[in-house]
């Protein structure tokens, strides 16, 4: 379970300094939701968790007149944002789950990837459906389970199970929102929901030493990141290693990638005019 504390600190200072890889992991997923977004109207987007800012400046080059705003909680992912940033996208460093855009409500809510970590969720959902324009629409990515992804479990064999996590109400994770039926009860003010399943390549390494460049992500970034933090160097230096030999079996064409799998799921807000 990542918490939100987790992505104020050490999560969060971690993906703001590996934007560029993260952004290169979901580069085979992006464009399925970009696609996804340009079929709805909106010129006031609002990118929950919008994380380094890739998908609010990707919408923002293909709206040239509307009104781009990133949310997250994490004050570095959001310094990176504003310092990749040429213009087109606002950026504010906010709990999505209390946000109010004092220049106007939001027509259409974007995510990639960035709501499975709320704590409460039918809180948030509601309290965005209630601060976004009427009929307002929404369109999200999120992981499916973890067995259709091979990235987050290819190290099971190398690390011991962890203890089991105390059972929450709402668990928040990577792969909180794998379930339809789940989601579809955390989308509180909102209704229609639909889930469209999008596979691609998650790719963890690349250029002239791809598996180097996959152990230095996965030291960053995923499941055993947090635990090979904890390792001392020798142990630490020997697990990379063991790492090494798993990641060298998911070299092809100078790339170590995974299949992966994701919903991308878009509904609309109950609130009406009426």
């Amino acid at each position: 379970m990542t918490t939100g504390s987790e992505w104020q600190a050490r999560v969060g200072r971690a993906w703001a300094d590996e934007w560029r890889r993260t952004d290169r992991s979901f580069a085979g997923l992006t464009p399925h939701l970009l696609s996804a977004i340009a079929d709805e109207p909106g010129e006031r987007v609002l990118d929950l968790g919008c994380g380094a800012g890739e998908l609010s400046l990707a919408v923002a080059a293909m709206r040239p007149g509307a009104r781009v705003v990133g949310v997250d909680v994490s004050g570095d992912l959001i310094a990176a944002a504003r310092a990749r940033s040429v213009g087109g996208a606002v950026f504010h460093h906010a709990d999505a789950g209390a946000f109010v855009d004092p220049d106007g409500q939001p027509d259409l809510l974007v995510s990639r990837h960035g709501v499975m970590f709320f704590a409460d969720p039918p809180a948030v959902f509601r309290h965005l459906a209630a601060m976004a324009a009427p009929a307002a629409r929404m369109v999200f990515s999120c992981f499916r389970s973890p067995r259709e992804n091979l990235w987050a479990r290819v190290f099971a064999d190398l690390f011991p199970a962890l203890e089991p996590e105390p059972v929450i109400r709402f668990p928040a994770g990577p792969f909180a929102f794998a379930d339809p039926a789940h989601v579809e009860c955390c989308l509180s003010g909102w209704r229609d929901a639909t889930f469209t399943p999008v596979d691609f390549q998650y790719v963890a390494g690349g250029g002239d030493d791809p598996v180097a460049d996959a152990i230095g992500f996965f030291s960053r970034i995923g499941p055993v990141a947090a635990r090979l933090a904890a390792l001392d160097n020798p142990a630490r230096a020997a697990m990379q290693a063991a790492m090494a030999g798993v990641l060298e079996r998911h070299l092809q064409g100078g790339v170590v990638a995974f299949p992966a799998a994701a919903w991308i799921v878009r509904a609309t807000s109950d609130r009406s005019d009426r």
